[in-house]
């Protein structure tokens, strides 16, 4: 993936991650379109950022979603990247009955987000100069979190379904995984501030110079995050899982 000139969508860019990327791809010479539900949210990340643009989007509109997309190319026909990383993280119990609500929407937001919206952009994209598709997954893709399951489940689904993805768009459209590792954001509530999470712009700088790499590498992974995605390859799976779970466990007793 080139590191300027790009015309990038980007979903979820109006806080944290996707926030912080948005502006330095825009500061790094490229034509940024930050897309999601909250447009007070997205205006506040294109502030004093002549070249990022905003618009309405949501990836969970079925019916809509389509003309929608097509609206947004009609606008920015130049769209050569699509970054998939608006994404939603729950607490959830999974000793009771409980009402799914929590568990639905995040597997509507996470994993069938992205798979809609690629859908929508694919061949689009593969008409385009130097195209790419980054889709942002977590290091709990691969040693899962007890107290936030669904996510954890739905993030392993995008890992693979960008495995296979990338195999099928191969000449075509390159395709990108970024996981993240825990970075200090509002995702879940007293994360922006929780001790031994990475700090944001810490996070962003590391992941921009990943990017400049040349080759991009098909998985950018900060330092933070490779214990957990080589875990299992390392025979370290279990004791990074019995880390987590104790975490979760403290998590856990918080909650009704």
């Amino acid at each position: 993936m080139k590191t300027s000139g790009n015309t990038i969508l980007l979903t979820g860019g109006g806080s944290g991650i996707g926030q912080a990327l948005a502006r330095r791809w825009h500061d790094a010479g490229n034509r940024v379109v930050v897309a999601g539900r909250r447009t007070d949210a997205l205006e506040e990340t294109a502030a004093g950022r002549p070249g990022i643009h905003v618009e309405r989007l949501d990836v969970d509109d079925v019916d809509g979603l389509r003309a929608n997309v097509a609206a947004i190319l009609r606008r920015h026909p130049t769209i050569n990247v699509l970054v998939n990383n608006a994404g939603i993280m729950r607490f959830e119990r999974l000793d009771r009955a409980r009402d799914l609500a929590d568990a639905e929407a995040t597997i509507a937001t996470n994993l069938l987000g992205p798979i809609r919206l690629t859908d929508a952009l694919v061949e689009h994209l593969s008409a385009q100069p130097e195209a790419a598709i980054v889709n942002v997954t977590s290091g709990l893709a691969f040693v899962p979190l007890m107290s936030t399951p669904t996510y954890s489940a739905t993030k392993a689904a995008i890992h693979s379904y960008t495995v296979s993805l990338r195999e099928a768009l191969r000449g075509r459209i390159e395709v990108i995984e970024l996981a993240p590792p825990g970075v200090q954001t509002d995702l879940t509530p007293g994360q922006s501030t929780r001790p031994g999470y990475q700090p944001l712009d810490d996070f962003a700088d590391e992941v921009m110079a990943l990017f400049a790499r040349q080759p991009t590498p098909e998985e950018i992974l900060v330092r933070n995050v490779q214990g957990f995605r080589h875990a299992e390859r390392d025979g370290k799976f279990e004791d990074a899982f019995a880390m987590l779970s104790e975490r979760a466990r403290e998590t856990l007793s918080t909650l009704p």
